[in-house]
């Protein structure tokens, strides 16, 4: 069942949010000192592209959290509104709610990213 909903997702809202994180990461890695972000944005564009069969744990100390608020300044609160908005015109259509979902879990994602880790199932 993931193998199918990760491939619609893939089609539907997967492609340009997994984009998203890329070119973000990207910007970062142009920078010496944002490398660092710049990775992590990559591994979370895997999680954009493909979420399903994947969850994800947060936490971290006082390093992720410094991150973290330097991310909500410079490029999470973008990222987050990105999944929001299409989380909620997903969620208008039943059979879009479990995609919208996934995008509320990319957008939780997107302002918190230092201190988490992805797992599969």
């Amino acid at each position: 069942m993931s193998v199918i909903g990760n491939i619609l997702w893939f089609i539907f809202a997967g492609l340009w949010q997994g984009v998203s994180w890329v070119l973000v990461g990207a910007l970062w890695c142009i920078t010496i000192v944002g490398i660092p972000v710049g990775t992590q944005c990559f591994k979370m564009a895997g999680l954009a592209f493909f979420p399903f069969g994947k969850e994800v744990e947060y936490g971290g100390g006082a390093g992720s959290a410094i991150l973290n608020v330097l991310w909500f300044i410079f490029g999470g609160v973008f990222l987050a509104l990105e999944a929001l908005l299409n989380g909620v015109l997903l969620c208008i259509t039943v059979i879009g709610i479990p995609f919208g979902l996934q995008c509320f879990k990319q957008a939780k994602l997107a302002l918190l990213p230092f201190g988490a880790v992805v797992r599969g199932k």
